[in-house]
């Protein structure tokens, strides 16, 4: 009896299309051939969840199999046209096996496709177009992706007339039912290819690093994705390509520390700067500006500078640049210094401990 698909993936019937994608990115590489060499039932449980992923991702087949059940084996969960080393096996370890996710009635789609860039602060910041090279699957150039070698062509499947499907009978107790599967012919591509192009085995495509110039917007967070629409991987003779996923991390800076959409500075001020106020060259990330300090601040006051902080990835605007004060209490005195603070203490009535007489002497006399 075939195994359940909700099962193979680990999720429920009632999950949602992101969770059986995640669900099957997480099994595909615990399970993956690659990552489990010589282990055949990793293998074969790799193959299960391929099989599995390729029915519930899409909606009409998963609703079909909802219903009926498994719509039989086909060649797309068993196997793919690289199969059986070489070229085969570089496509197996970017694409997990098989080709799911593809529409009936014409070549199968490509994956989608993930890497990561590091951005330094300010350029998530403010934005900027940065290089992004992956290694990917791209259209074969010799045969511009119809999988045929020169001076040949790819025919129309005689079996499903180029609709990738066939189509089944089965008796149910409601009667009659005709369902469509992969048509195992032509491995659901819809044409067959007799003098397969040399240069990629008559897949259509081949592996190739390709670079691309990446626009990130300005404010983008640590741990955003930014979506190129077609920079994914290409599908067999000429399936669309799927997406590219850039993931962003972001570097810390040496000053600020980012709260949303606004900016944390620590500010440190002498008892005198707290005390008699100040004007400060601060630097911002947009260059220098003139920093109030006002009288009398104390420890934990916050200072706003409206419009310095990060803009607003999805709208207009900026946040702030936010300074937290704190008032540092001179430890290392020396004593024309100290003599002066005496002497403020003694305009002001404020008690403090004798030139001599140190806080742990004041304790020993206390229990004298």
């Amino acid at each position: 009896m075939a195994r359940d698909h909700y099962e193979a993936l680990g999720v429920s019937r009632q999950a949602t299309a992101d969770e059986i994608k995640r669900a099957y990115r997480r099994r595909a590489r615990e399970v993956h051939p690659d990552a489990n060499p010589g282990d055949a039932a990793a293998e074969a449980e790799f193959k299960d969840v391929s099989r599995a992923y390729e029915v519930l991702s899409d909606p009409e087949r998963r609703q079909r199999y909802d219903m009926v059940g498994d719509e039989g084996d086909g060649p797309t969960g068993g196997g793919s046209p690289f199969s059986g080393g070489g070229l085969g096996d570089i496509f197996e370890s970017f694409f997990g096996g098989g080709f799911a996710g593809g529409a009936p009635g014409g070549p199968p789609s490509g994956p989608d496709i993930e890497t990561t860039i590091t951005l330094a602060f300010e350029e998530a910041v403010f934005g900027t177009q940065a290089p992004v090279s992956v290694r990917t699957a791209v259209t074969c150039d010799d045969c511009e992706g119809s999988g045929a070698a020169p001076g040949a062509s790819a025919q129309t499947c005689p079996d499903c007339g180029g609709a990738g499907q066939v189509r089944r009978v089965r008796q149910s107790i409601l009667g009659q039912m005709v369902t469509a599967g992969p048509c195992p012919r032509c491995n659901t591509l819809g044409t067959i290819v007799d003098d397969p192009c040399p240069s990629c085995s008559g897949e259509g495509r081949v592996v190739r690093e390709q670079t691309y110039t990446v626009e990130i917007p300005a404010g983008i967070e640590d741990g955003r994705a930014v979506r190129l629409t077609g920079r994914g991987a290409v599908g067999p003779r000429g399936g669309r390509p799927g997406d590219l996923y850039i993931h962003v991390r972001v570097r810390s800076h040496d000053r600020f520390e980012r709260h949303g959409n606004d900016l944390l500075y620590d500010l440190h001020l002498s008892v005198a700067q707290a005390a008699l106020g100040c004007h400060l060259d601060f630097e911002t990330l947009d260059g220098a500006e003139d920093l109030v300090v006002e009288r009398a601040t104390q420890t934990g006051r916050l200072l706003r500078l409206r419009g310095r902080g990060v803009p607003h990835v999805e709208g207009r605007g900026r946040g702030d640049l936010v300074v937290r004060v704190t008032v540092d209490t001179p430890s290392d005195l020396s004593s024309e210094e100290e003599d002066l603070l005496r002497q403020l203490a003694a305009f002001r009535g404020e008690e403090v401990a004798p030139a001599d007489e140190g806080f742990f002497s004041r304790i020993r006399s206390a229990f004298k």
